[in-house]
């Protein structure tokens, strides 16, 4: 069987999006894929924003109460949700500068709070219910020459009480747009688009383990393997996030999407806290059944990124069915696999694998039906030897030289060569 990529897929996708286009459209399915571009591109440096700092979590009597100095007075409001229990705090875009371990804090009816931005003109802040409570107060106040407080007290409840709460919050909202326009790939363009795409950002840190985000260590990673590919003047390469910002999961396949991509990348960094001693990158496919129940597990944790962020987690349906669709979802899932099976053995060659390095599950960024599509897995933040890795700038190189290299071998359809460098391992 011919499997190389871009003589088989370009047809296959042209003929995929006529079918889709207008059902998705109608749907809401691709949140603008008509126009969507690298989610920052219209995006204002974040020193430009009102700044937050010295952030108290304490008891007080029967209330629990976040404080942050502001640099000025701001807008805010309040509400709680339900499914997890959570209070959600909208504010105007700000510059958190929060220590972590702050936020980790536990008090009270409060097991933690994150913060980050939402959109290009918003932030959030979620604070983790541990006990049903309610938002007694939500205030900036203004103090003493020209700066702010943000105040906000959470007073236990009971489950009704909450419920009633939840059913007065505003009208759970859709993933917000947050890209600016691009248009699709220029008629004539030769090179392959490829699609980057750095989990979590914003509001949504990803694992965090002591002060180390997975979604600053997964950004570093995909910048640095754009400049690769870039300067390899054979590849188009978008970003769906250039930057510390929240990007719902139906956007980032909507970009690829819209963006005409011939491949997409998912890059991540996942935590296991009873597990340190397991290590190493894994690389997954879609597929609607998991290969194992860690792999489940992971997809599960993964698909609730817009949970995460306060929005409704409902998962978005494609209800467009036919024999052009079943066949654009095999030729994907097969291109899929081949390249998947190539980044495992090439990446196997310079760095350390997990000891199951190729599996699948449902990932909903993996959902395109005509962009062949990965997770890749870089290792454990839990593991302390993966964690240095993972910061490490050698490290990043060498990994990121490995993926650019599967990339090209993908495109040629040639295999990278299946010993395994052991001794390039650490």
């Amino acid at each position: 069987m011919d499997l190389t990529p871009p003589s088989l897929m370009a047809g296959i996708a042209a003929r995929i999006r006529r079918v889709l286009r207008p059902a998705c459209l109608g749907l809401g399915i691709l949140a603008g894929i008509a126009a969507l571009a690298p989610a920052v591109s219209n995006s204002r440096p974040q020193n430009d924003f009102p700044v937050a700092t010295d952030a108290k979590l304490e008891q007080i009597g029967e209330t629990v109460r976040l404080t942050m100095a502001l640099s000025r007075p701001l807008d805010v409001k309040a509400w709680v949700l339900s499914g997890p229990d959570r209070v959600v705090i909208d504010l105007p875009s700000t510059n958190f500068q929060v220590q972590p371990a702050v936020a980790r804090k536990s008090v009270g009816v409060v097991g933690a709070f994150r913060f980050g931005l939402f959109t290009t003109d918003r932030a959030r802040i979620i604070i983790e219910l541990t006990q049903p409570a309610v938002v007694a107060k939500a205030e900036s106040r203004p103090v003493r020459g020209g700066f702010g407080e943000l105040v906000i007290e959470l007073r236990r409840t009971s489950r009704a009480e909450f419920a009633a709460a939840v059913a007065q919050a505003p009208t759970p909202e859709a993933a917000p747009a947050t890209a600016a326009p691009v248009p699709p790939k220029p008629t004539g363009e030769t090179r392959q688009t490829v699609v980057i795409d750095p989990g979590h950002g914003g509001i949504d840190p990803g694992a965090v383990v002591a002060a180390i985000a997975e979604k600053n260590v997964v950004l570093a990673f995909g910048a640095k393997l754009k400049e690769q590919l870039e300067a390899s003047g054979r590849y188009r390469v978008l970003m769906t996030r250039e930057d510390d910002r929240f990007v719902p999961l139906a956007e980032r396949v909507g970009i690829a999407r819209a963006a005409g991509a011939d491949l997409f990348i998912s890059i991540h960094a996942d935590s296991l806290t009873q597990a340190q001693e397991v290590r190493g990158a894994t690389v997954y496919t879609g597929s609607e059944r998991a290969t194992d129940a860690e792999a489940a597990r992971l997809a599960a944790k993964e698909n609730q990124s817009d949970a995460v962020a306060g929005l409704d987690a409902s998962e978005d349906t494609q209800d467009v069915a036919g024999i052009l669709m079943d066949l654009a979802k095999r030729e994907t899932r097969t291109f899929s696999s081949v390249f998947a099976r190539n980044l495992v053995e090439t990446l196997g060659g310079s760095v350390k694998m997990h000891k199951v390095p190729l599996r699948s599950a449902g990932f909903r960024v993996l959902s395109a039906p005509d962009v062949p599509s990965v997770l890749i897995e870089l290792g454990y933040m839990s593991s302390p030897k993966d964690a240095e890795l993972l910061n490490s700038a050698e490290w990043r190189i060498k990994a990121v030289t490995a993926v650019a290299a599967a990339v090209d071998g993908y495109f040629l359809n040639a295999r990278a060569p299946a010993g395994k460098a052991a001794d390039n391992r650490r």
